[in-house]
């Protein structure tokens, strides 16, 4: 049997789509792969519709490239529920579309030969299905390319997340040594002076009485005092004259 088929994408790409055989596979119509299928031999099982009957194979499919432009197709297979199998090698061609749009035309050639079920299908009505088979085929392959382009160059790495503690920290504001980058002009003797005063006002800080509306209020000794003092000395004046006088009166009396 041959076969065309169109697929919207340049040679190259549809090329390097067709030497990946798991993704031959998976764009084959009824195709249905084994989880745990070998990329290079994919195996699975194939629902394939001949008239108005349906037969399952399972099987597996492998590709080789064949120069720049040729890729051949091996898939066998036996029907899951009978004695009947299938051989299928089809050779495919890739060849620029001449209508001026990059896309590619596949020119396919393929032999089956078959046993069982397949084998008692009139000759048309496997033509009809293996046509029917590659146009699907060319339909799915143009959809996988879109959404995984062969050639697609794996994505860098995101960059690791920079986490709080690697952050670069600014130097306090009160540190001595913060500036000493910034100001290379400053002479020495500048420098050591600026250093003692701000380590001076840090030291006072530290120890000197606190001020404005936290200061401690003053005791009020002082003022008790200054007032006792106020009648302290008249007091004691008038005590003194008192004595004098009373020392005459005793005087007088003896």
């Amino acid at each position: 049997m041959e076969h065309e088929v169109y697929v919207p994408f340049p040679v190259e790409t549809v090329r390097q789509a067709l030497t990946e055989p798991e993704r031959v596979a998976r764009c084959v119509p009824g195709c249905q792969l084994d989880a745990d299928a070998d990329p290079g031999t994919p195996g699975g099982r194939l629902r394939l519709r001949i008239g108005s009957s349906t037969i399952t194979y399972r099987g597996t499919l492998s590709v080789t490239a064949r120069g720049a432009d040729t890729v051949t197709v091996e898939a066998s297979g036996i029907e899951s529920r009978g004695d009947g199998s299938a051989e299928l090698s089809l050779t495919v061609r890739l060849a620029t579309a001449p209508d001026d749009t990059g896309a590619t035309v596949l020119s396919c050639t393929g032999t089956v030969t078959s046993t069982g079920r397949l084998a008692e299908a009139t000759g048309q009505a496997a033509e009809s299905a293996g046509r029917r088979v590659l146009d699907r085929f060319a339909a799915n392959l143009a959809a996988d390319l879109t959404d995984n382009p062969a050639d697609e160059p794996a994505a860098d790495p995101p960059p690791a997340a920079q986490g709080v503690f690697d952050a670069e920290v600014p130097p306090p504001s009160l540190d001595p040594l913060a500036d000493d980058d910034q100001d290379d002009t400053v002479p020495a003797e500048a420098a050591h002076a600026r250093r003692t005063m701000i380590g001076r006002s840090a030291e006072e800080v530290d120890h000197a009485p606190p001020r404005g509306r936290y200061a401690p209020v003053p005791a009020p000794q002082s003022a008790t005092t200054s007032a006792t003092l106020r009648w302290a000395a008249p007091a004691a004046a008038l005590a003194l004259a008192s004595a004098v006088v009373v020392g005459r009166v005793l005087r007088r009396r003896r």
